[in-house]
């Protein structure tokens, strides 16, 4: 599930100056980069990009990527600084998949919480028919704390059935699936977060998976977006 999707038979964007091969993978709040590395070297003729609003964890894997490919360098693969609130719009529309693993702070209370803003700003960057893939992992004990400091009551089914849904529908997303991750797959998400996770007791992985609606579905934006 957490895999990335099989859209080799999706012509890439064409709106994209990007190196597209077999469809561009966009990965927000990438942090240090493991995932979308791993990603990149397994599937070769698709590109990858990494965004993280924080640019110091990207330091070592972006001077990995411009080696050599003997040595472990990838051509399909860059890293960009920015926020999810302000992604460059030479992105617009290039994305056949956008990722999220494991938000935390501002990013997590956006995607939790159905932002209407920063879901638009997702939507801007997909490609038509794109899927979004978001990744969650809470503990209701020990992240009592943030979880009330952003504002999520909850991360159950029903909470996004009821009230996610249509925010992200909204926001230009229309969810197509969502449930818990069970531990038993834990080690198919190639980051770090998830490896320090996986047995954690009290601590579970909710996924959701949207798909762009067509631009002729939105609505107008709140006023208070």
């Amino acid at each position: 599930m957490v895999e990335p999707f099989d859209n080799s038979i999706t012509p890439p964007s064409r709106n994209s100056l990007l190196p597209t091969g077999e469809g561009i993978i966009i990965d927000i709040g990438t942090g240090d980069g493991v995932f979308v590395f791993e990603c990149a070297r397994q599937n070769p003729k698709k590109f990858y990009i990494g965004i993280d609003a924080n640019a110091r964890p990207l330091e070592k894997i972006s001077e990995k990527i411009h080696r050599k490919p003997a040595k472990g360098g990838l051509p399909n693969v860059l890293f960009l600084q920015a926020a999810v609130e302000d992604l460059p719009s030479e992105l617009d529309g290039a994305a056949d998949e956008v990722h999220i693993h494991f938000p935390w702070g501002s990013l997590l209370g956006a995607v939790a919480t159905g932002n209407e803003s920063v879901l638009r700003n997702l939507r801007r960057i997909c490609a038509a028919d794109a899927l979004l893939e978001i990744l969650i992992g809470c503990d209701p004990v020990r992240d009592v704390g943030e979880l009330e400091r952003l504002g999520i009551p909850s991360f159950s089914l029903d909470y996004i059935d009821s009230l996610l849904a249509p925010r992200y529908a909204k926001g230009g997303f229309s969810i197509i699936e969502r449930g818990a991750l069970p531990q038993s797959e834990w080690a198919s998400v190639q980051t770090s977060w998830a490896r320090r996770l996986k047995g954690r007791a009290g601590r579970s992985l909710t996924y959701m998976i949207g798909r762009a609606m067509s631009k002729d579905h939105l609505q107008e934006p709140s006023a208070n977006s």
